[in-house]
């Protein structure tokens, strides 16, 4: 039985607004792999701003995944840029909405990742290994309007919490106005009606709304993976992912924040700890 993760997280975007908060996240979430979960160095592999570009985290996701045997767990982490674009096939449009995450080359011509690639990557996977997936990013842009609802009280009036929302180029955004309350719901990455009872994925806000990269205590990081970790350290690594879910929305919610965490799995996977395999806690 093996323990591999792909932790991805990038500040420094490539011609795109930058952010923050997602390098913290990545050394964040490698400490909680490392002292709670039994993770070594050997089994993390990070890629953070240049280096985690579309080709570099494809074929690393397509190496974990293809390396894998049963009983193995993995995990992928992402912060940084989302967005959601209405795909066309050829000179038509199709009647759903694609979400993507933005890689540090991210451009609008095929230079992102769509949640149909993940789920051509992930969909291989023996019933034997267990996946968890943790999406700190935004794939909607209508939550923005939110984003002056509140902020925590540590937040100093110089460091405005951001978005981690991409919005589309006026070209693309146009394929989908007037249409948008029409379109088909997105989160394909599992396919619902497979029901997969060996995969996880984690979101920091729901599909309308926006994560925040936001000034926590004296640094930036993603609201949802500093809670997240913050709660998984005061448990001692010992919460269900159920608890762990109620724990983190409690903590946004007492801090202002807008954004409310998905958890998607099989119902007894929830009842199991975070960050583990099929074992109950």
């Amino acid at each position: 039985m093996a323990k591999k993760a792909l932790l991805v997280g990038i500040n420094d975007y490539q011609g795109i607004s930058d952010l923050r908060g997602c390098i913290n996240d990545v050394t964040n979430m490698r400490d909680i792999l490392k002292t709670y979960h039994g993770f070594t160095n050997e089994d993390i592999r990070v890629l953070v701003d240049k280096r985690a570009t579309k080709a570099n985290i494809l074929q690393r996701l397509r190496l974990m995944v293809d390396e894998a045997t049963a009983g193995d767990y993995l995990v992928f982490h992402f912060s940084g840029h989302g967005s959601q674009i209405r795909d066309r096939d050829g000179d038509e449009l199709r009647d759903h909405m694609d979400e993507l995450i933005c890689p540090w080359d991210m451009n609008w011509d095929n230079g992102f990742i769509t949640d149909d690639m993940l789920y051509e990557i992930f969909s291989p996977l023996k019933k034997s290994i267990m996946l968890e997936v943790f999406l700190d990013c935004c794939h909607s842009g209508t939550g923005l309007r939110d984003i002056g609802l509140g902020r925590p009280p540590e937040l100093g009036p110089e460091n405005p919490t951001m978005g981690r929302f991409l919005p589309p180029p006026m070209d693309i955004t146009c394929r989908s106005e007037g249409e948008e309350d029409v379109l088909k719901e997105t989160r394909k990455m599992f396919r619902k009606n497979n029901n997969p009872s060996n995969q996880v994925l984690w979101s920091g806000c729901m599909s309308h709304q926006t994560s925040a990269d936001a000034y926590i205590k004296g640094s930036y990081n993603g609201a949802f993976t500093y809670y997240f970790c913050m709660h998984v350290r005061k448990a001692d690594g010992r919460l269900s992912r159920r608890g762990l879910l109620k724990r983190i929305r409690n903590s946004l919610r007492h801090n202002q924040y807008s954004q409310i965490p998905q958890l998607e799995s099989a119902a007894n996977i929830k009842k199991m700890k975070a960050l583990t395999l099929k074992e109950k806690p």
